[in-house]
């Protein structure tokens, strides 16, 4: 099955994904580029998936009485650019040009504040089970509509800007084989992964 093919337009939303426009977000610094993709997972409820709670909670919508784990999200005020369902759907909550609100307290290369220079990309799903061929299509489809944008110059997961604290996209997220499938698309692009992180092949 051929990757989709996604643009993102100049003000930094993508023509081919489904809009939720989140209130979380604020512009970066003049002259700050998005330069760093940071690959996340996430489940509402936990290990619970095709809801739309993930959506609610980036858009401050979240019933924090509808499952007690959701208690101790209401103080949260968080956001990504997009996310990738199990079916492979996108959903974009914030224009790349912003800053979403998605890395917390991160470093990338000693560089602090990661949010200031990244786009943040959530896979619904957790460190606990593999992830689907449609995410692993969409994904690198985004990317390369991304790097066609902006000047992307490395690519991470929030457990490598946030070690110790993070731990995703976790075990089951075969880097491999989102690189091959980038690279499928985009031959001649200097896009740097994550050094040995092979992630699972199931």
């Amino acid at each position: 099955m051929p990757a989709p093919l996604l643009d993102i337009a100049a003000d930094g939303w993508c023509g081919q994904a489904h809009r939720q426009p989140s209130p979380n977000f604020d512009a970066r610094a003049e002259g700050v580029a998005a330069e760093l993709l940071v690959i996340h997972n996430i489940s509402l409820p936990p290990g619970q998936f095709g809801g739309p709670f993930i959506g609610d909670l980036f858009c401050n919508r979240l019933d924090c009485d509808a499952h007690p784990y959701f208690d101790q999200l209401r103080p949260l005020r968080v956001s990504a650019h997009f996310v990738i369902q199990r079916d492979g759907s996108l959903i974009q909550f914030v224009s790349a040009n912003d800053r979403a609100w998605h890395a917390g307290v991160s470093s990338f290369n000693g560089r602090e504040r990661c949010n200031d220079f990244s786009i943040g990309i959530e896979l619904e799903g957790t460190d606990f089970e593999p992830f689907t061929e449609p995410q692993y299509e969409v994904l690198a489809a985004l990317t390369d509509a991304l790097y066609r944008r902006y000047p992307l110059a490395d690519v991470a997961g929030h457990e490598h800007i946030a070690p110790g604290r993070k731990t995703d996209p976790g075990p089951f997220f075969d880097w491999a084989r989102f690189r091959k499938n980038f690279y499928c698309l985009v031959e001649q692009a200097q896009l740097r992964f994550p050094a040995g992180g092979s992630g699972s092949q199931a």
